[in-house]
């Protein structure tokens, strides 16, 4: 029996599913299909069934050459992912499948499909079967029961067909042994270039990894904390950690950079000092980026930086301390401040990550939050519409107030796949919101002090001025007019 983990196709365009915040981006950013491969690997580890991980957005296929291949290769049960803006093109895709290979199990995971199983059943009758939730177990356990003709409500956290009813099984226990998981970056060598995959803020070529599942804190937007992780905050030990960058870094010397994708790696702060002391005691070549709060202190900025740490990406997201209260942010704005010149202290660079349309935004509020974005002058910024997911608490407050203009997931992005503003509130409409973002990052990266501080970077650090040149080049065309 083979097991086939796959990434759809999207209108043949770098979109990135294990995002926050899944879209094509200006920067072209392309993620790494970084659930699928934990699952996939997951599934290979226990050794009982032929396992494939097909990256269809790499390839640049379409629904129908993804079904071919797939056809071409076999397959007995299909894992496919899906997001909300995807979510189309992903039944499409999963519709090609079923007709290429009429016998194979098809299955649905990720963040769309685990908030809306009976929307997304009862939408698409070719699909057979959705996984709430985490995956990796829940798959690998299907699998067994329909090897061994075995009822399916028997298997946790699915809901499947049964005639034209839906049946809901109980929800799975969550992994909490993290470190019995695979190496994700020794699944992508096995199954994906890492060449294809890029991050504007980081050195090219660079990978992905995750050192935890969930997060301690509440922001009501955040959809893989609320949606597949069900709240609950799980960690891989520092010596899992430090063994997966030894390993990498003896294995692939092209990579140059590693993205440490948690949700929050800095939320433990006991195993991040853990983690890098045992970097620099292994002199970790390795350069990486994390996300983070901006309550990080100095102290640990600087350990960041002694263990390789090049790149903190902090969501500061508003200028106005009511929105961040709002929101559940639990932050306050004279933090971000201090966070931005211990940053600076320390070495480091930083993501800066700014939302527009929050509950209570005003264009007053936007044109703030601009000017606190200058003010703090990261290394870089992203000014992004609020994006609201089904499953999060922000979807709720959405729907419930009537500010959602659309439930036709289609137009979550635009034609070109970018974010597109869904929420219309009272004072400010979405296309307002989406227009300002527009403005905000032409105001952000055409600033003469901002030209002349990149200038300046690139000409003392070879690597930075590439990294900037690359950047550039894939952003200056959404600099220079709205989108």
């Amino acid at each position: 029996m083979k097991l086939a983990y796959v990434n759809g196709p999207f209108r043949k365009l770098a979109f990135s599913r294990a995002s926050r915040s899944p879209a094509v981006t200006k920067s072209g950013t392309l993620y790494f299909p970084v659930w699928l491969a934990y699952a996939a690997g997951w599934a290979l580890k226990s050794e009982e069934f032929e396992v494939e991980l097909v990256d269809a957005v790499t390839r640049r296929w379409s629904a129908q050459e993804t079904a071919a291949a797939l056809q071409r290769q076999g397959a007995d049960i299909i894992i496919l992912d899906s997001t909300t803006p995807s979510i189309i093109e992903d039944l499409e895709t999963a519709r090609c499948l079923r007709e290429a290979l009429p016998e194979a199990f098809i299955v649905l995971v990720g963040t769309h499909a685990s908030a809306l199983p009976e929307q997304t059943l009862r939408s698409a009758a070719w699909v057979d079967a959705v996984i709430r939730g985490e995956y990796d177990q829940v798959a690998l356990e299907l699998a067994r029961a329909l090897r061994g003709g075995d009822s399916l409500e028997n298997v946790a956290g699915l809901t499947f067909r049964r005639g034209e009813e839906l049946v809901f099984t109980p929800a799975q226990p969550l992994m909490n042994d993290l470190d019995a998981l695979p190496f994700v970056t020794d699944i992508y060598d096995r199954y994906l270039r890492v060449e294809d995959y890029f991050f504007s803020a980081a050195r090219y070529p660079m990978t992905m990894t995750v050192t935890s599942r969930g997060c301690p804190h509440r922001c009501q937007w955040c959809v893989y904390p609320q949606v597949m992780h069900r709240g609950k905050y799980r960690t891989r030990s520092a010596e899992n950690v430090a063994a997966e960058f030894a390993a990498l870094s003896m294995r692939r010397p092209v990579i140059r950079e590693v993205g440490v994708e948690d949700d929050l790696f800095t939320g433990d702060r006991r195993r991040l000092r853990r983690i890098c002391e045992l970097l620099i005691a292994q002199r970790n070549r390795l350069r990486f980026w994390c996300d983070t709060r901006v309550d990080l202190t100095y102290e640990d900025m600087r350990l960041l930086k002694a263990a390789g740490c090049r790149l903190l990406i902090a969501g500061f997201e508003s200028a106005d301390q009511e929105t961040l209260d709002r929101i559940g942010k639990g932050a306050r704005v004279e933090q971000a401040v201090g966070f931005m010149a211990d940053a600076r202290r320390a070495n480091l660079l930083v993501h800066g990550c700014f939302v527009m349309g929050n509950p209570g935004e005003t264009s007053e509020s936007m044109q703030r939050t601009l000017d606190f974005a200058q003010q703090l002058n990261p290394d870089s910024a992203q000014f992004f519409p609020m994006m609201v997911y089904p499953g999060t608490a922000m979807f709720a407050w959405a729907v419930e107030n009537g500010y959602l203009r659309t439930q036709d997931y289609r137009r979550w992005l635009t034609p070109e796949g970018l974010h597109a503003g869904v929420v219309d509130l009272p004072d400010l409409a979405a296309r307002e919101v989406q227009r300002f973002c527009d403005y905000a990052r032409r105001e952000f990266y055409l600033r003469r002090g901002y030209i002349w501080k990149k200038m300046r970077q690139s000409l003392r650090n070879p690597f930075e001025a590439k990294r900037n040149i690359r950047a550039f080049c894939r952003l200056a065309r959404h600099l220079a007019v709205s989108s």
